[in-house]
C-alpha cells in the first residue's frame, strides 16, 4: 500500500484501518500464515538472512509460497539464541535456526501443523515451551519502548501506523497545546533514560521557556557502554517511534529542527532510521504544515565516530557543530545555550520511544507502572554469566532476582551469582546480598550504582571484583577527552594503583590513596564521564573490600583471575603423558614419561596452557 501525503487525522485513521486489515501478521485469510523473522543486528550476525533464503526456497518447493509470508522484524529480545522467529497466530517460537532446519520447519509446522520441538524454547528439565506467551523470558516483561520490536517491519510506515503509529502526534497537534503535552509528560513521571534520570518534563519546560525563537531538539543515540545495545535495537526495530517522539518533543518546546546523533558503528540502525525519516517526510508527517496544522518540523541524522565522551550532552553538541567532542562548562545549560548557542533539548532514544505511547494512552496510564518516584519501564541489556542474554523490559522497581533468575534463566552452568554491574563502565556493582532490591534510581544510587542507560553484566564466582573495577576504569580512562585535570590525571593514577593491586605489589596505603582519588575525581570533574568514572571502584570497595585486602595482604585472588596471584601446580592425577610440558611456551614443566611432572614456579608465566592441555584434571589453579 503506497501512502500519499497524510493531510489530516481522518486520513491517518483511514490508512490505519486499511493497514491493520491487510497486515500479514494478522492474516489475510484463514489460510494465510506469517513467519516473523528477527532481522535485528544480533540475529543477522547469527545467519538470519541465510535461514530466510533457505526458508523461502523450502516454501517454494513445497507449494506454500503464496500462503506464507516471511516478515523481517526487529529484535525479539533473546539475542544469543538467534536466529529466532515466531510463526502463526498462536505465536510458536523457534530459536537457533539454521538453513538446514528450513525444510523440516515447512513440512512439519507450516504444512503438517506439527511443532518442531527440538527448535523451540527449552524450559525446566529441557521441556519444550513452544508458545511465546508461555515462555518466562517473554511473559514476565512489560513492553512499551520495545512494543513494536519483533512485531512490525521496521522500514514500513504502514506497519507502524497499523500499530497506533503517529496517533500520539495526531492527538497532540489537533487537540492539545504544547503546554498540555508537557503536562501529560509530567503526569507520566517519565525520567530521562540516558542515565541521570532527570525529569523529562522539567527539561522540556526549561527549553520552551527560553526566549530565543530558534530551538533544537536532539536525540542521543551515541550508545557507548560496553555490552549495551538497547538504543541500537530500537532504531533497528522501530525507528518511526523515535521520529514521532522527537516530533512530539519539538511541538512541546517550540522547535522546528531536530538532529539524531548516532554512532557510525551502527550502520543498520542508521539505514533504517533514514528510511523512516524519508517515509515520514514523503507522507507529510515531517516537513511543512504537518497534518494540515501550523506545526513544521524536520529531522536529520548526524554520525559520531565512537567517542564515549560524546554521550555527554555538551560534548555531543560540540560534535554536531563539527568541533572536538569535549564537554562545555555548565551553566549555561543547553536549555539556554545549546546547539549553535540556541536553546536545545536533548533526550536519548529510549526516552523518545516512550513519548508516543504516553501521549496516545495518557500520562496516568504510564504512571501506573513503576515506583512512586520512578515511573514506567526500563530496558536492560542482559549479558555475562547468564543463561539467557538479551534485551528485557520491565517496570522500574522490578527486583534484580526476578530479572536474573526468572527472566534470564539463572547463572550459566549452575554457577553462583556474585554481582551485577549496572549502568555500564560508569556504573557500580550490586552484590548477591541485594538480589531482592528493587531497581529504581534512588535505590541503585544508595548502593553505589546507577541505572545508567541499562547495561547489566551478570558475574559469577569466577569474577574478580578488583579486576572488574580495573577493566571499567581502563575503559573510561582511555575514553577521557583530557580536557579537565581531575579526569585526565586522576583516572590514570587510579588505574595505575588498580594494576598494582592486581599484580600483588600494592600496600594498604595504596588502597587509601585509591579511595581518596576516587572521591576527588567524582566531585571535581567537569562532566558526567569523570564524575561517574570512579563508580566501579567505589562500589566494589563498598561491597567487596575484602577482596582488595586479600590481594594486598595475602597476595591472593580468590577468583583466580589476576595472573600474578595465580599459581599452577600438578597433582597426583598426573599420568606423565607429557602433554602439558609440550604445550608450555617457556619449558617450565619437567618430568619423565609416565611419571608425575612438576612446574618450576620461577619460570612459569601463568599463561594456563598446561591447564587447557591436561586431559586428566592433573593441573590445579590456586
Amino acid at each position: 500500500m503506497n501512502i500519499e501525503r497524510i493531510a489530516s487525522i481522518s486520513t491517518l485513521e483511514n490508512i490505519r484501518d486499511k493497514a491493520r486489515a491487510s497486515s500479514p501478521e494478522n492474516g489475510k485469510s484463514e489460510e494465510q500464515e506469517a513467519v516473523l523473522l528477527c532481522a535485528g543486528g544480533g540475529c543477522i550476525a547469527s545467519g538470519a538472512y541465510a535461514f530466510k533464503e533457505a526458508l523461502q526456497s523450502a516454501l517454494n518447493s513445497q507449494g506454500l509460497a503464496d500462503k506464507v509470508t516471511i516478515i523481517e522484524t526487529g529484535c525479539l529480545g533473546p539475542c544469543a539464541q538467534g536466529p529466532v522467529c515466531v510463526i502463526g497466530r498462536d505465536k510458536t517460537y523457534y530459536q537457533g535456526l539454521q538453513p538446514t532446519d528450513a525444510e523440516e520447519l515447512v513440512s512439519s509446522h507450516l504444512k503438517g501443523n506439527q511443532i518442531v520441538e527440538r527448535l523451540t524454547w527449552k524450559g525446566e528439565g529441557e521441556k519444550p515451551v513452544p508458545v511465546l506467551a508461555d515462555i518466562e523470558f517473554f511473559k514476565r516483561q512489560t513492553k512499551i519502548v520495545l512494543r513494536n520490536c519483533g512485531r512490525i517491519v521496521p522500514t514500513s510506515l504502514q506497519d507502524y501506523i497499523a500499530h497506533d503509529g503517529y496517533a500520539g502526534l495526531a492527538k497532540a497537534l489537533t487537540s492539545m497545546t504544547p503546554e498540555q503535552v508537557i503536562d501529560e509528560v509530567r503526569i507520566s513521571g517519565l525520567r530521562g533514560r540516558g542515565g541521570a534520570g532527570f525529569p523529562t518534563h522539567i527539561k522540556w519546560t526549561f527549553t520552551r521557556n527560553s526566549e530565543d525563537p530558534q530551538k533544537y531538539i536532539l536525540c542521543n543515540a551515541d550508545e557507548g557502554d560496553p555490552g549495551a545495545y538497547m538504543d541500537r535495537s530500537v532504531l533497528e526495530g522501530d525507528p518511526h517511534s523515535i521520529v514521532e517522539g522527537m516530533a512530539l518533543g519539538a511541538y512541546a518546546i517550540g522547535s522546528s529542527k531536530g538532529y539524531v546523533y548516532v554512532r557510525a558503528e551502527y550502520p543498520l540502525a542508521i539505514e533504517r532510521l533514514q528510511i523512516a525519516i524519508d517515509a515520514a517526510r514523503q507522507a507529510g508527517l515531517l516537513g511543512k504544515r504537518i497534518l494540515d496544522t501550523d506545526f513544521c518540523f524536520d529531522v536529520e541524522i548526524r554520525m559520531g565516530s565512537g567517542a564515549f565522551v560524546c554521550g555527554e550532552e555538551t560534548a555531543l553538541i560540540n560534535s554536531i557543530e563539527g568541533k572536538r567532542g569535549e564537554p562545555r562548562p555548565r551553566p549555561p545549560f543547553p536549555a539556554v545555550k545549546g546547539l549553535w548557542q540556541k536553546p536545545s533539548c536533548l533526550n536519548n532514544v529510549e526516552t523518545f520511544a516512550n513519548i508516543p505511547a504516553i501521549i496516545h494512552r495518557g500520562g496516568a496510564w504510564y504512571a501506573g507502572m513503576g515506583t512512586e518516584k520512578s515511573k514506567g519501564t526500563k530496558v536492560f541489556a542482559l549479558a555475562g554469566a547468564i543463561n539467557v542474554s538479551g534485551l528485557v523490559e520491565v517496570p522500574i522497581g522490578a527486583k534484580l532476582r526476578e530479572i536474573i533468575y526468572d527472566i534470564g534463566g539463572g547463572i550459566k552452568g549452575g554457577g553462583v551469582f556474585k554481582a551485577a554491574q549496572m549502568g555500564g563502565p560508569s556504573g557500580g556493582c550490586i552484590p548477591a546480598a541485594h538480589l531482592d532490591v528493587g531497581l529504581d534510581y534512588e535505590t541503585l544510587q544508595s548502593l553505589g550504582a546507577i541505572m545508567g542507560s541499562g547495561g547489566m553484566i551478570v558475574m559469577d564466582e569466577h569474577s574478580c571484583m578488583v579486576d572488574v573495577a580495573r577493566f571499567f576504569l581502563e575503559f573510561t580512562q582511555d575514553e577521557s577527552c583530557g580536557k579537565c585535570v581531575p579526569c585526565r590525571e586522576g583516572t590514570k593514577r587510579m588505574q595505575a594503583i588498580l594494576t598494582k593491586i592486581c599484580a600483588g605489589e600494592a600496600s594498604m596505603e595504596d588502597l587509601d590513596l585509591l579511595e581518596d582519588l576516587a572521591s576527588t575525581v567524582k566531585s571535581t570533574s567537569l562532566c558526567g564521564l569523570g564524575q561517574t568514572a570512579p563508580n566501579p571502584v567505589l562500589s566494589t570497595l563498598m561491597h567487596f573490600r575484602d577482596e582488595y585486602v586479600e590481594h594486598i595482604t595475602d597476595r591472593k585472588c580468590r577468583a583466580h583471575v589476576c595472573p600474578a596471584l595465580v599459581q599452577f601446580n600438578i597433582n597426583d592425577n598426573c599420568t606423565g603423558c607429557t602433554l602439558c610440558a609440550r604445550r608450555c611456551p617457556v619449558q617450565a614443566i619437567s618430568g619423565e614419561k609416565k611419571e608425575k611432572h612438576v612446574i618450576d614456579q620461577s619460570l612459569c608465566i601463568k599463561c594456563g596452557a598446561c591447564l587447557l592441555a591436561c586431559k586428566f584434571e592433573a593441573v590445579d589453579k590456586q
